[in-house]
């Protein structure tokens, strides 16, 4: 059965340290999907929502869900595609990502991501390669192509456009491309049949 209408797709800005530089990435690459008919966004600030590291004691026993993580996992479930915004900290991704995607499970289940990393020399990518991994194991399809930036803070102008920005307006279209494939083709394989996990 094929699903009509645009495809909801949560970019999520995965750093949340002080004087980041993902906010820029998100909201350039946000710019690029908006350009976009067939794509409505969600742009998650992960600095902006209060996810708990752990439930904390007295909540263990109860079935309540604490209020950002619910709120949070209505929009993931909402989504048909993600695109995880990070940067690489000592070759990895941050914490705050691994607390964001360990909340869940069911809300990431037989979707896409795609990923815009930004970062030093390695431009943030293997943070992308240790993220292939973890969302693997939550049935995610990653998508091929990237968006990365190295030296990130060198790749903007003062306004927080890429210096470079046909070269990486292609970039983003490709992944785009690719992620709206894949969110399509799943979404109309949800609503035909339920994934079993």
């Amino acid at each position: 059965m094929t699903v009509t209408g645009p495809l909801n797709f949560a970019i999520i800005v995965g750093s949340t340290r002080d004087r980041r530089f993902g906010p820029t990435v998100a909201e350039w690459f946000a710019g690029e999907a908006g350009r976009r008919t067939d794509i409505d966004l969600d742009v998650v600030d992960l600095a902006e929502i209060a996810l708990p590291g752990v439930l904390a004691a007295d909540d263990a026993g109860s079935s309540e869900v604490p209020e950002p993580v619910r709120a949070l996992g209505e929009r993931l479930a909402r989504a048909d595609a993600f695109v995880i915004v990070t940067p690489e900290y000592n070759r990895s991704f941050p914490a705050s990502l691994k607390t964001a995607i360990d909340w869940y499970v069911d809300e990431w289940q037989a979707k896409p991501v795609g990923f815009v990393s930004y970062g030093g020399v390695s431009g943030g990518l293997r943070a992308v390669e240790q993220l292939r991994q973890v969302f693997a194991e939550l049935h995610v399809v990653a998508v091929r192509n990237t968006v990365s930036f190295h030296s990130c803070r060198d790749r903007f102008d003062d306004r927080g456009r890429p210096i470079d920005e046909a070269g990486c307006r292609a970039a983003a279209e490709s992944l785009l491309d690719q992620l709206t494939w894949w969110a399509r083709t799943l979404r109309d394989a949800r609503t035909e049949l339920p994934y079993a996990a």
